[in-house]
């Protein structure tokens, strides 16, 4: 699959920071790629970070990822933070 911009939506806003939250059937080993989120490169800053569910089924997970490069050219977001990775 592929970045889907009618998925990432902002959840708050403020001092040049943005929270945003995305929802994919996408594995997070392919949304910390380099340009997965080139759609969004006008949106998202350095800095910025996603809490994301990704996946699905039994590979469901769900944590936070940080844009740590955007030149205007490309984008890139670090590997995800797994939240909740347990439950004992």
């Amino acid at each position: 699959m592929a970045f889907t911009l009618k998925d990432l939506s902002v959840l708050a806003y403020a001092n040049g920071f943005t929270l945003w939250h995305y929802k994919t059937t996408d594995p997070d080993t392919d949304v910390d790629d380099a340009d997965y989120f080139l759609d969004a490169i006008d949106m998202l800053r350095p800095g910025d970070m996603i809490l994301a569910n990704t996946g699905e089924g039994g590979t469901a997970s769900g944590g936070i990822f940080r844009i740590v490069a955007n030149d205007g050219v490309t984008i890139d977001a670090a590997n995800m933070t797994v939240v909740g990775a347990t439950n004992t």
